[in-house]
C-alpha cells in the first residue's frame, strides 16, 4: 500500500512538473512572439517617420492641388491611425513595457507632424477639409478617466466612419512630453483632458455625440 502511495505521488509530481514546464514554454513563446511584433512596429514607425518628413517637404511645393494635399494627409492619417490601434491591442494584452511606451511616443510624434501638416493644408485649402485632433492622457491610472477616454475614442471612430475622408482624425497623447506638441498646445489653454480640437478653432471638452461634433465641421 505504501509503495502504491509513493507511486501515485511521483506520478502526480511528474505531471505537475510537465505542466509547469509546458506553461513556461508557452509563455516564453507568446512573449517572444509579442516582442517580435514590437520590433516590427519599430521598423514600421521608422519608415512612417521618414514618410511624413517627405510629406512635409512635399506640402511646401506650391504647385500641388488642394485635392492631392487632402488625399495625402487623409491617407497618412488613416494609416498611422490603424497602426496605432493595433499597437494598443498589444498594449492591452499585457504589461506595458518601456519598448511599447517608446513605440507609442513615436506615433504621437508622427501624429504631431501630421497635425502641423494638416493645419497648413487647411489654411491653404479650407473647403471640404476638416482636422479633428483628439488629445488624451496616455499614462493615467484613473479608471474614470480611462472610461471617459474609451467612450470618446468610440465616438470619434464612429464619426470617422460616418463622414469618411472629409476629416483627418488625429489622436495624440497630450502627456507624451514632446516639445513640438507642447508648443502647439500652449495657445489653447487646455485645463483638462480629454479634449477635441476641430479645425484649430473649436475646442470640445465635454463628451459629445457624433451629431454634436458634426456641427463644427465645414
Amino acid at each position: 500500500m505504501q509503495g502504491t502511495t509513493k507511486h501515485v505521488f511521483w506520478e502526480a509530481l511528474l505531471i505537475t512538473i510537465v505542466v509547469f514546464i509546458a506553461g513556461m514554454l508557452i509563455g516564453v513563446s507568446f512573449e517572444g512572439n509579442r516582442l517580435d511584433k514590437i520590433e516590427d512596429y519599430y521598423t514600421i514607425s521608422e519608415i512612417s517617420m521618414m514618410d511624413i518628413l517627405a510629406l512635409n517637404n512635399i506640402l511646401a511645393m506650391n504647385n500641388l492641388s488642394c485635392e492631392n494635399l487632402a488625399i495625402a494627409n487623409a491617407d497618412f492619417a488613416d494609416r498611422i491611425y490603424e497602426e496605432a490601434r493595433l499597437l494598443e491591442k498589444y498594449e492591452g494584452a499585457g504589461k506595458v513595457s518601456n519598448d511599447l511606451k517608446l513605440a507609442h511616443k513615436k506615433y504621437d510624434l508622427m501624429r504631431t507632424f501630421l497635425w502641423v501638416n494638416s493645419i497648413k493644408t487647411f489654411e491653404r485649402c479650407g473647403e471640404d477639409y476638416n482636422v479633428v485632433v483628439y488629445l488624451y492622457e496616455y499614462d493615467t491610472e484613473e479608471l474614470s478617466q480611462k472610461a471617459i477616454q474609451n467612450v470618446w475614442s468610440k465616438v470619434l471612430f464612429d464619426l470617422k466612419q460616418e463622414v469618411g475622408s472629409s476629416i483627418v482624425l488625429i489622436p495624440i497623447a497630450a502627456d507624451a512630453d514632446l516639445a513640438s506638441l507642447g508648443t502647439l498646445l500652449r495657445d489653447f489653454e487646455i485645463e483638462q483632458y480629454p479634449v477635441v480640437i476641430i479645425n484649430n478653432e473649436h475646442m470640445v471638452d465635454k463628451l459629445s455625440s457624433t451629431e454634436d461634433l458634426k456641427k463644427y465641421l465645414d
